[in-house]
C-alpha cells in the first residue's frame, strides 16, 4: 500500500503510529524484546492513553535475524504458516547498553538505538547494511476502510539494486515498482504473477523474507526511492533479514530456511514434447509424433498429455476419454517400451458435469463458502469446484486416483493451475482465506509431489508445475506459464526465470517457441536454442503442435544440433543440478549471482550463467544480430573456439544453429560421450575440454552418479609450462583437450591425439603430465 503523499503528507484517511522511544528491554531466552512507545514515556503520567509496540528479535539460522513487530497481541491467528525450518537452539549474542540493545547471530546483528531519535540498525560485522529510522515503520490506521496495516521501510544504499520477489516478468531490477504477492493467472506479459516470493536480496549481499502467506504490498525504491517499503493488513509485522555477504550466500541460507530444491531425476533433463492444449490428438496422433522423430533422428525422452486426455468439461477427474483413448494403460507401455517417459496434466479444480462432482460434494471434499455450499464459478470449466486440500480425506481421495495413474505406468504430472484461489470460502480446516490463496499452490503441490515420492521414489519424482509459494521450490520443476510466441515473450520469459532464480528456486523450464499464438519458423529456432539451454526442456503450444518439422526443415537441424549438445553437456549440468540441490543456487543464473562484484552485472537480462561456467546470450531477432557483455577474464565459444577478453561488450552475428555460449578460463567442463540421452554413465569415456588455465590455478570438474554424488573427480593444474592432471574415483577412458593449445613438448601417462581446437590427451591411467 502507499502511504505517503510526497515526501511531506501523509495520504487522506490514514494515521500512522510509529515507535520512537525505547521503553523497556528484556531477554526472554533466546529473543530479545523490545517495548517501544510512540511518544516520550519517560513521566508516568505521559504511560497512559498511548499505544505501545512489542519488538521481538530472535535467530532461526545462523546467519538470519528475524523481527517481529506487534501492536495488539490478542489476534487469532489462523493458519497457514509457511513450512519453514525454524531452531530454538541457534546461540546469539545479546547486549543492552545505555545507547542500544543488540542481538547478533553469526556475523549479522540488530540494534536498536536507544537515543532521541529511533533507529532499528542491521549490521554484518560491525557495519550497517540496511535498517530504518524514526517514521519508518509502524502501523496504519486506514479509516476510508476501517482496515489496519503494519509497515516497515529498510533503506537503500546508492547504487543497491533489489531482486526476486518471485517469478517476475517486468524488469529483472525491481527498484521502482510496486508488486503485490498475490498469485494470480496473468500469463508472462503483464505485472502479475503465477509464482509470488515475499523474498528479496539485494546487490549488497542480503535477504529479507517477509513471513506472511497473505498478500504483502511492497514498494520497491518507488514511494520513497531510497526504500523498501513493505506492509501488511494486521496487528503484527514479521520478517528475516537475512546475511550473506554473497548473493549466492543468501539463497543457500534462505533454502535452508525454507527448504533445498529436490534433485530431478536426470530423464527429466531431456527433451519433452506435448499432444499441445486444443490441438487434437488420440493416440495415432501421439505415435505419428514420435515416429516423425525418430525418423529424423530427433532424440525425445519425455511425451506429455495435456488436458484432453480427460473428457471436455470434467478436468479434472482422472478419467481418461475413451472415445479419444480407449486402452490408455496399453498405450502407454507401447510408448514406455520405446525408451519414452510419460507425463499428463492435472489440476486442482473439477467440472460439475463429472459424475463424480455429486460425490465429491456430498462428501465434503470441495471448498466451500461461508453458507456451506459449494464454491463454484464458470471459469475455465462450467460450474468449476476447487478441491479442499486442507481436508484429509479429500487430499487421500486425489492422491488415490494419481496413484491409479502410476499404476499404469504415468511418470511425472503437470501440476497445473492453482492461482485463481478465492477468498469468500471457508476451509475444512479453519485456514484463513486470505493466507490460503497463495499457500494453495504449496499444498497441492505437495500432496502430488508425496505421492510420487511414495509410488516411484524421491529420486524418480519430478513435477512440472506453474503455481507456488514460498517453500514450493521443494518439488520442481516449475516453468514460466503462457507466453506468446514472438521475441518479446521469449526475453520476458528470461525474465521470469532469472527472477525466479533469485527467488530460490533452482529449476525452471518455459514453453519452447512460446504458448499463445503460432511462432515464425526464425522464432521457434531461436527459441528452441534457449529452451536446450535451460535447466528443462519442453516444446509445448496453444491451438498448434510444436514438432520442428511442421515449422521447416531446418527448425529440425536446430532441434537435433541443441538436444544432443544438451545430452553430452549432462556431466556438467547434472553436477550443477545437484549444487542446486546442495546449497540453493539455481542452475540458471542472473548474471550478478555469479558476478557480484562487477557492476556491469547488476541490470543484465538478456544473458545468464547456465551454471558457474557457461555463459549464454540468447539471440533475440530473426537476423541473429545479439549484444552481450563478457565479464573479466578470458572466454571462450564451446563450439567456435572464437577466443574473447572479457570486461566488455560484444556485438555478434549468430545462425539459427549458434548463439554465444562462452565458458570461463579456467574451467576444466566435462562432455559426456552420449549425444540422445541425458541419463547415461557420465564417467564413461568423458572429453574434458580445458578452457585457458592460468599459472598457478587449480581447474576441478566433478561428475556426478544419477543419485548426484560425486564419483569422479578431475584437477587440472599448471605450473609454469607444465599441466598436471589427475583424476580419482570412478572413470574409464577419459581424454582432455587442451582448448586453443596448437602443439605440447611431450605428455606423460598418456597419449596425444589432435583436434580442430587443440590438443587432446587420451590417459592411460588416472594421471597425466603435460609440457606445454
Amino acid at each position: 500500500m502507499k502511504i505517503s503523499d510526497g515526501n511531506w503528507l501523509i495520504r487522506p484517511g490514514l494515521n500512522l503510529i510509529h515507535p520512537i522511544q525505547v521503553f523497556d528491554v528484556e531477554q526472554q531466552g533466546n529473543e530479545m524484546v523490545v517495548y517501544a512507545a510512540p511518544r516520550d514515556v519517560r513521566e508516568r503520567a505521559w504511560q497512559l492513553d498511548t499505544p505501545l509496540f512489542t519488538l521481538r528479535f530472535f535467530s532461526p539460522q545462523e546467519g538470519i535475524v528475524g523481527v517481529r513487530i506487534a501492536h495488539f497481541q490478542g489476534g487469532i491467528e489462523n493458519g497457514p504458516r509457511y513450512p519453514l525450518n525454524l531452531r530454538r537452539d541457534v546461540p546469539v549474542e545479546m547486549r543492552n547498553t545505555d545507547d542500544f540493545a543488540e542481538l547478533k547471530s553469526g556475523s549479522l546483528s540488530v540494534r536498536v538505538g536507544k537515543g532521541e531519535n529511533w533507529a532499528l540498525d542491521f549490521l554484518r560485522d560491525g557495519v550497517r547494511i540496511t535498517g530504518s529510522q524514526a517514521k519508518n515503520n509502524g502501523y496504519v490506521q486506514n479509516t476510508n476502510n476501517a482496515r489496519n496495516y503494519m509497515f516497515e521501510r529498510l533503506d537503500l544504499g546508492v547504487g543497491e539494486a533489489v531482486y526476486g520477489l518471485g517469478e517476475r516478468f517486468t524488469a529483472l531490477v525491481r527498484n521502482g515498482q510496486t508488486v503485490d504477492t498475490w498469485n494470480r493467472d496473468g500469463g508472462t506479459s503483464t505485472e502479475q504473477s503465477y509464482k509470488n516470493i515475499p523474498f528479496y536480496l539485494t546487490n549488497r549481499g542480503y535477504g529479507v523474507l517477509v513471513n506472511h502467506p497473505e498478500n504483502v504490498s511492497f514498494e520497491v525504491g518507488s514511494e520513497k526511492v531510497s526504500k523498501v517499503q513493505f506492509s501488511v493488513e494486521g496487528e503484527y509485522l514479521e520478517y528475516f533479514v537475512i546475511d550473506g555477504p554473497t548473493p549466492k550466500a543468501v539463497l543457500d541460507r534462505y533454502t535452508r530456511l525454507t527448504g533445498r530444491p529436490a534433485l530431478p531425476p536426470a530423464w527429466s533433463f531431456g527433451l519433452w514434447l506435448t499432444t499441445s492444449f486444443t490441438t487434437n490428438y488420440d493416440e495415432a496422433t501421439v505415435n505419428r509424433f514420435i515416429d516423425g522423430m525418430a525418423e529424423r533422428n530427433l532424440p525425445l525422452h519425455v511425451f506429455h498429455f495435456d488436458c484432453f486426455w480427460m473428457k471436455a468439461f470434467q478436468w479434472c477427474d482422472f478419467e481418461w476419454d475413451p472415445v479419444t483413448f480407449p486402452d490408455p494403460a496399453g498405450m502407454i507401455q507401447r510408448l514406455k517400451a520405446r525408451g519414452l517417459k510419460i507425463c499428463v496434466w492435472i489440476n486442482p479444480y473439477i467440472g460439475q458435469k463429472s459424475p463424480l462432482f455429486k460425490e465429491l460434494k456430498e462428501k465434503g471434499y470441495l471448498l466451500k463458502r461461508p453458507d456451506g455450499a459449494v464454491w463454484q464459478w464458470d471459469r475455465w470449466q462450467p460450474g468449476l469446484a476447487i478441491y479442499d486440500f486442507t481436508n484429509p480425506d479429500a487430499c487421500a481421495w486425489y492422491a488415490s486416483k494419481l496413484k491409479g495413474l502410476v499404476d499404469i505406468g504415468v511418470d511425472c504430472f503437470k501440476t497445473d493451475f492453482g492461482e485463481r484461489i478465492p477468498t469468500d470460502v471457508q476451509w475444512f480446516d479453519g485456514s484463513d482465506p486470505q493466507k490460503m490463496h497463495n499457500h494453495y499452490a504449496y499444498i497441492y503441490n505437495a500432496l502430488v509431489w508425496n505421492v510420487l515420492k511414495e509410488t516411484v521414489g524421491e529420486q524418480e519424482a519430478v513435477l512440472f508445475a506453474r503455481s507456488a509459494s514460498v517453500g514450493a521450490q521443494q518439488f520442481p520443476v516449475h516453468w514460466g506459464g503462457d507466453c506468446y510466441a514472438n521475441y518479446e515473450s521469449m526475453a520476458e520469459s528470461l525474465r521470469g526465470g532469472l527472477s525466479i532464480g533469485l527467488s530460490g528456486f533452482g529449476f525452471w523450464s518455459h514453453d519452447i517457441g512460446g504458448f499463445e499464438n503460432t511462432a515464425p519458423a526464425h522464432v521457434y529456432k531461436r527459441w528452441c536454442a534457449f529452451g536446450l539451454l535451460s535447466s528443462h526442456s519442453r516444446l509445448h503450444g496453444s491451438k498448434s503442435y510444436r514438432v520442428p518439422w511442421a515449422y521447416d526443415e531446418e527448425s529440425c537441424d536446430v532441434v537435433r544440433h541443441f538436444t544432443e549438445l544438451k545430452c553430452r553437456m549432462m556431466p556438467y549440468l547434472y553436477r550443477q543440478a545437484a549444487l542446486a540441490h546442495e546449497c540453493g543456487t539455481p542452475m540458471l543464473r542472473a548474471m550478478m549471482l555469479e558476478f557480484p562484484d562487477d557492476p556491469a552485472c547488476d541490470y543484465l537480462d538478456r544473458q545468464y550463467m547456465l551454471g558457474d561456467a557457461v555463459l549464454v546470450a540468447p539471440v533475440f531477432s530473426q537476423a541473429g544480430d545479439v549484444r552481450f557483455y563478457l565479464p573479466e577474464g578470458c572466454w571462450t565459444h564451446l563450439w567456435h573456439n572464437d577466443e574473447q577478453q572479457g570486461g566488455r561488450w560484444l556485438r555478434q552475428q549468430h545462425d539459427f544453429r549458434s548463439l554465444p555460449v562462452y565458458v570461463r578460463d579456467n574451467t576444466l567442463l566435462a562432455l559426456g560421450n552420449n549425444s540422445q540421452r541425458p541419463d547415461y554413465a557420465w564417467h564413461e569415456g568423458t572429453s574434458y575440454q580445458l578452457f585457458n588455465l592460468s599459472d598457478g590455478v587449480t581447474a576441478v570438474s566433478e561428475v556426478p552418479s544419477a543419485q548426484g554424488a560425486v564419483v569422479f573427480t578431475l584437477r587440472a593444474t599448471r605450473t609454469g609450462d607444465t599441466v598436471c592432471i589427475h583424476g580419482e574415483g570412478e572413470a574409464r577412458n577419459w581424454s582432455v583437450c587442451l582448448r586453443n593449445v596448437p602443439q605440447v613438448s611431450g605428455v606423460q601417462g598418456g597419449s596425444l591425439t589432435g583436434s580442430e581446437w587443440g590438443v587432446v590427451v587420451n590417459a592411460q591411467g588416472n594421471e597425466v603430465v603435460i609440457h606445454l
